[in-house]
């Protein structure tokens, strides 16, 4: 083999790392390990110093009333989520719709709803929406929060991904005399749905984690739940801050393994319809 010649199992990249190279990369990575082991080790002793590790903070979980806070919690947290999905997947629907019509002002009114839903922060549209209309109410003002904000975000993925789907898909469905509804219906949203499905559950796993803002407006949600439970001295031990931590943050943590596991599914079974409509159409 000429000298000038690349081995094939080279990359075309970067060079391979040499002997020195991979004992730098092992050392630095050892040096990193051992620095993030003494950073928990350190908040670890912090927290044990301060008795946040004592069995007695554990007991106000024995009782009912503390056990039916957390399940009425996480009942108000799941209903919050689930309008908030509802509404934000029907605004995005319709604001991509917009944004994709032929018509310009049609188009610019809702590129500009997407864009300024987008921009603004979430946490000060709930807290606006709280002050403004439903002081006496917060569930809302968090639902519609979230459902303008997550919506616009919902219209940019849709938009994306009827816009990623090959030109030739809907130019040859004009061709066949089909108006733009039909092309959009029938041809390019159902080839859309399969590459934009993953970043709509992922959005909607952001929507979940978001409910937890509702704590802000005194939203009778989970992490507002909890924080009523740890800011009570409900034994001598103190405050059970890191208990309600370790209580509430793998129920948070269990919703969206939970969700992201539907939205698996989903796109496996739709994969498994799409190559049985194939071969049966072979």
């Amino acid at each position: 083999m000429s000298v000038f010649q690349r081995p094939a199992s080279a990359s075309v990249l970067y060079d391979a790392p040499g002997p020195k190279a991979r004992a730098r990369y092992r050392f630095f990575g050892v040096l990193a390990l051992i620095g993030v082991a003494g950073l928990l080790w350190y908040v670890v002793s912090a927290l044990a110093d301060n008795g946040q590790f004592d069995a007695d903070l554990w007991d106000p979980f024995q009782y009912n009333a503390v056990q039916q806070m957390i399940v009425d919690g996480l009942l108000a947290t799941l209903e919050a989520f689930g309008l908030a999905a509802v509404f934000s997947l029907s605004l995005g629907a319709l604001l991509a719709s917009g944004q994709l019509s032929d018509h310009k002002p049609v188009r610019w009114a809702c590129t500009a709803v997407v864009q300024f839903f987008r921009a603004m922060p979430l946490l000060i549209l709930i807290v606006a929406l709280y002050y403004a209309f439903f002081a006496k109410n917060p569930m809302w003002a968090l639902v519609l929060g979230l459902a303008l904000y997550n919506g616009s975000v919902q219209a940019e993925i849709i938009r994306s991904g009827v816009n990623a789907v090959p030109r030739g898909q809907g130019e040859a469905a004009y061709a066949l005399g089909m108006r733009k509804t039909q092309v959009m219906s029938s041809i390019l949203v159902p080839q859309a749905v399969r590459s934009m499905l993953p970043s709509m559950i992922g959005q909607l796993v952001v929507t979940l984690k978001d409910t937890s803002l509702g704590y802000i407006i005194t939203y009778n949600e989970l992490l507002f739940m909890g924080k009523k439970i740890a800011t009570q001295p409900l034994n001598a031990a103190g405050f059970p801050y890191i208990p309600v931590v370790l209580v509430i943050g793998p129920i948070y943590i269990a919703l969206c393994l939970l969700l992201t596991a539907l939205a698996r599914w989903i796109e496996a079974r739709g994969r498994r319809g799409a190559n049985r409509r194939t071969s049966s159409a072979a």
